[in-house]
């Protein structure tokens, strides 16, 4: 969130009092990220230590336990969540859940890019991560990947709707506006990540513990340049590809090269047979959910204040040249659509 909820913040230092014992005397919020059912804040006790405290308007369970887990793991480099004084992970307040991490002051990857070390670094981290077990309860409850429809039917329904839908709002119309001129490049983009699910779905790949958003923005660089992998919200058991697709991919802030970054952190990972069907796959179909859930930020709702101009933004940024998609096309060796595809590759 770019602004902060409608509650009062002498409220949110009562919740961090009862479930934390932690007497607040600080209470700053953070304007950051795309996500506007996320919104955070620095806090200060009155010992002047600090905190980062995030809260999610939607919650799952295992966003904190999956972290409490690695953080015993030592190629993972997560923060992981404090508990509360009844021993939790999370507690409820208003309409959020409430998580309480101690702070990292640092800059994440958009920010200042990675060193070549802080890229072998990230390659040890996600082999480690790929390569860990979860205890089998907490496996259990991470979701597994099913190459599903969802998001792409979504992105239909969005650009079937602005060919009859009109809008008032300034940025919803400029959103209509780049839906309709982009037409045909993410009926593409459906099609390609359509036919590439299925092939996943009729020869499963092997599934491992992955990230999946490991960008930039989720690389934390501490005051000492140590690296820490942050919002652990969304795991899942998939293809190694799912976090792989990341790397080079243009979702690094452009610091690199995409085969410089690949380079770097292959360094650091180790020697591994990338799938070319999954890393396609994964790569439509990350920019495919990124339309749909703006989509959804700027013509479900006119809600959102300054964030409506960042999600336009996000959004518009796909289709720049050098960008994600372009480098979607240009990456792609899955040999899908070497005849009869429905663009070049």
């Amino acid at each position: 969130m770019l602004e902060p909820p409608d509650f009062e913040t002498v409220d949110l230092a009562a919740e961090l009092a009862h479930s934390f014992g932690l007497a607040a005397v600080e209470i700053v919020f953070l304007p950051l990220g795309a996500d506007p059912n996320t919104a955070v804040y620095r806090v200060i006790d009155s010992a002047r230590r600090a905190y980062f405290l995030k809260l999610r308007g939607t919650f799952d369970p295992v966003s904190v336990a999956l972290p409490d887990v690695l953080r015993a793991h030592a190629g993972a480099r997560v923060i992981a969540p404090l508990r509360t004084r009844a021993g939790a992970l999370a507690c409820d307040f208003d309409r959020f859940t409430l998580i309480l991490y101690p702070y990292v002051d640092g800059r994440d990857a958009w920010e200042t890019g990675l060193t070549e070390a802080q890229w072998h670094v990230l390659g040890c981290a996600l082999k480690g991560l790929h390569t860990l077990t979860p205890p089998p309860d907490l496996a259990a409850r991470i979701r597994r990947e099913t190459y599903a429809p969802l998001w792409r039917d979504r992105a239909r329904a969005f650009l079937g709707r602005v060919e009859h839908e009109t809008w008032a709002e300034r940025v919803a119309v400029q959103a209509a506006a780049l839906l309709r001129g982009q037409r045909d490049v993410i009926l593409d983009l459906v099609d390609r990540a359509g036919r590439l699910a299925a092939t996943l779905q009729e020869q499963p790949r092997e599934a491992v513990l992955c990230h999946s958003d490991i960008h930039a923005g989720n690389v934390l660089l501490d005051a000492e340049g140590v690296l820490h992998v942050v919002d652990w919200d969304d795991p899942i058991l998939a293809p190694k590809e799912r976090d792989l697709m990341f790397i080079g991919g243009g979702l690094f802030g452009g610091w690199r090269a995409p085969a410089e970054e690949e380079a770097l952190f292959y360094a650091g990972y180790g020697d591994t047979q990338v799938d070319a069907v999954a890393l396609a796959y994964y790569r439509y179909e990350r920019i495919i959910v990124d339309i749909a859930v703006y989509c959804a930020n700027l013509l479900d709702t006119e809600a959102g204040g300054d964030d409506r101009a960042q999600s336009l933004h996000y959004l518009a940024s796909n289709f720049e040249p050098g960008q994600t998609i372009d480098l979607a096309y240009r990456a792609d060796r899955s040999g899908f659509f070497a005849a009869g595809g429905s663009g070049d590759v």
